[in-house]
């Protein structure tokens, strides 16, 4: 295995040596063994390094007398989070940026500490004059303006708990949503822009409202500029309100809010491929919390610096770069439409224009600009960027070696981030100043207790097997929303006491971590068990080659047989109707086999338009088998472009 050092970093200096040092650990390998024996003198010191202060100090670190599926962080503690995120910062330097926005024309604004502290408390006061209370629900359907983080940080301040959901959601998922949350606002944009071209919300959001008895608001945010004129109800149990005039009329200031560190902060809502999407509920000490300790040790990020995430506020990274961001006291830049518009070139712009000092993207957005002749930054146009961060897929090696050697000039690292939404964060991470090597990581967060188990839950290494965990972190979802028993079910029911992720991940050699995909995305052919990305690499090294998934669908021989799916750079797609086998698929389906074997060849490979994913740049894998083999699909909802399910099950007709 290929192991890489970037050149502008040494372990040394960073946040995570530092914190060894401090704390007497000694090494990296013995801060993660007494993380483990002794947690909760772990956890005190994460609370000390982020700096997260107490109204009312904790009790007890952690209780786990309602058993490890159910653990409770610092117990007692009650905290003023939007004065830890805000409001010391503010009063420290009022005038230092905390949130950078640029639209999709290139349009920018700025808000500084001080601003900031005076508009959350400003929109606080107005949900409240909207008879809001603390444990009340507010959904947010928005893009990433600024307008996003300020509901949420104003929600956080009067125990309000936020709903955000993604911005590309259609009325009856928006709706799904809210009324499992119950929530009594929605906050919307009446649109955004995307590839230069408005994108209309606000149909849609009324839409939804007018289907959810429990909306008694809706509250909009004028982004398009064309004022709230079409913002009408079409049901009678809800008012429209204009984002700029709610306020606390005649109240003054709005007291700070000081809630218990279990009180729930946020429910973030994940689809899956069968069953209704799950509320994933976060508290307002634990994901904070992890939010920060990921990004100050995981990427070694300091207070002077800025950090971006492609990604939307529905995702996990939109609140996890807010929460976590500002918690550290740095800048955040939220970035709307899309980093390849007006051409490949738009991300470096960003990155030189805000002084981006951690960029954090997708393999799939590298993959896609590697196809570009104006992907390649202008020399000197990045040379504030110290860190890459990546997570949402795992990577191939083409376009990882592609980042770090072409953009990267071999002097960044590439923090490869794994986690979930329910993790608050992240498992496995590589850190800044150690070697890496394409596509792995170094190995799990300090204070997650982490390894690579068979069927049976024994270790395994230097062979696939399931990622799991084995104990409880502060930023673990407390369960879902109204739904305990399947909480329990998706994660704790296989192994039982063992968080069973739902990776497949393996462990090397020289101590290198790999994660191979989703254990139910696993083909297997002839009784052996093989992950997609295997075949994905392959295909992605050849140079027809764009993009790539790979699936395994039934076969009366083989039980399963593998089927992938392309998009080539020079746009070629189909079979030829004749031949049945054009000469770009055989070509590819022998380069499969000189590389993985040929009992390995794939059973077909077509070319597509778009490979179907979802807006934030996962590979749908499941949902392009089911469309394949005309099984049901599931939630949709997130989904990038539909017609690229379309053309998925246009192809049964051609199935050899």
């Amino acid at each position: 295995m290929k192991v890489f050092t970037p050149s502008e970093y040494e372990w040394k200096g960073t946040r995570l040596a530092r914190f060894i040092e401090a704390n007497g650990y000694g090494s990296l390998d013995q801060l993660q063994d007494d993380a483990e024996s002794n947690a909760p003198e772990f956890w005190d010191r994460v609370v000390a390094e982020v700096g997260l202060e107490w109204d009312t100090p904790y009790e007890k670190t952690l209780d786990l007398s309602a058993g490890i599926m159910w653990p409770e962080w610092f117990v007692g503690g009650r905290l003023d989070l939007c004065d830890n995120l805000i409001g010391k910062h503010a009063r420290r330097d009022p005038d230092k940026i905390a949130i950078r926005w640029e639209g999709d024309a290139g349009e920018t604004r700025s808000i500084r500490y001080g601003e900031l502290q005076r508009e959350v408390a400003r929109v606080a006061g107005g949900l409240l004059a909207l008879g809001m209370h603390s444990g009340d629900r507010i959904a947010l359907y928005m893009p990433m303006i600024p307008e996003a983080a300020v509901v949420m940080l104003a929600a956080a301040r009067i125990g309000v708990i936020s709903v955000p959901m993604f911005s590309g959601y259609s009325a009856d998922s928006v709706a799904a949503r809210v009324r499992d949350a119950g929530a009594s606002v929605l906050v919307c944009a009446n649109g955004y822009f995307r590839r230069g071209k408005p994108v209309r919300m606000l149909t849609d959001a009324l839409g939804a409202a007018d289907a959810c008895d429990s909306v008694r608001h809706v509250v909009v945010v004028d982004r398009l500029g064309t004022g709230l004129a079409a913002a009408t109800p079409g049901a009678g149990h809800y008012g429209v309100q204009d984002y700029g005039r709610i306020t606390f009329a005649g109240h003054g200031e709005v007291a700070q809010g000081v809630h218990g560190a279990s009180h729930p902060l946020m429910l973030i809502y994940t689809s899956g491929t069968t069953g209704k999407p799950k509320g994933v509920v976060h508290t307002h000490a634990g994901f904070p919390l992890k939010a920060a300790q990921d990004i100050a040790m995981a990427f070694d990020m300091e207070a002077g610096d800025t950090l971006m995430w492609v990604t939307d506020m529905g995702w996990l990274m939109g609140p996890w770069m807010v929460f976590g961001g500002l918690l550290l006291g740095s800048t955040i830049v939220l970035c709307e439409g899309t980093p390849d518009y007006p051409d490949a070139g738009r991300l470096w712009r960003i990155v030189e224009r805000h002084g981006v000092t951690h960029l954090g993207l997708s393999p799939t957005l590298v993959r896609l600009l590697m196809g570009s002749r104006d992907a390649v930054p202008e020399p000197g146009s990045i040379d504030t960027l110290k860190v890459f961060g990546s997570t949402g897929e795992a990577w191939n090696e083409t376009p990882w070696l592609w980042l770090f050697e072409t953009v990267g000039k071999r002097r960044r690292p590439i923090v490869n981030y794994s986690g979930g939404t329910e993790i608050g964060g992240g498992i496995l991470a590589s850190f800044p100043g150690l070697p890496q090597t394409a596509c792995g990581f170094n190995g799990p967060i300090p204070g997650m207790v982490a390894d690579v188990v068979d069927a049976e839950g024994r270790p395994v290494r230097g062979s696939v097997g399931e990622l799991v965990l084995r104990q409880p972190w502060p930023g673990m979802t407390h369960g879902f929303w109204n739904d305990a028993k399947r909480y329990e079910e998706s994660y704790w029911s296989a192994l039982p006491g063992i968080w069973v992720h739902g990776d497949w991940a393996s462990i090397d050699g020289d101590g290198y971590w790999l994660v191979h995909g989703r254990s139910d995305d696993t083909i297997k052919v002839a009784g052996k068990r093989l992950g997609p990305t295997e075949f994905e690499s392959a295909l992605v090294s050849h140079p027809l080659v764009a993009e790539a998934v790979a699936v395994g669908v039934p076969d009366a021989i083989k039980g399963e047989a593998v089927v992938c799916f392309v998009t080539l750079h020079d746009g070629r797609a189909g079979p030829d109707p004749d031949a049945g086998w054009s000469v770009w698929e055989t070509e590819l389906s022998d380069h499969v086999a000189r590389l993985l074997g040929k009992p390995l060849r794939p059973s077909r490979i077509h070319a597509l338009t778009q490979i179907p994913k979802t807006r934030n740049g996962k590979i749908l894998r499941r949902v392009v088998r089911n469309a394949y083999i005309g099984r049901p699909m599931g939630d949709l909802s997130s989904i990038e472009n539909p017609l690229s399910i379309d053309e998925v099950v246009g192809l049964r007709t051609v199935r050899a």
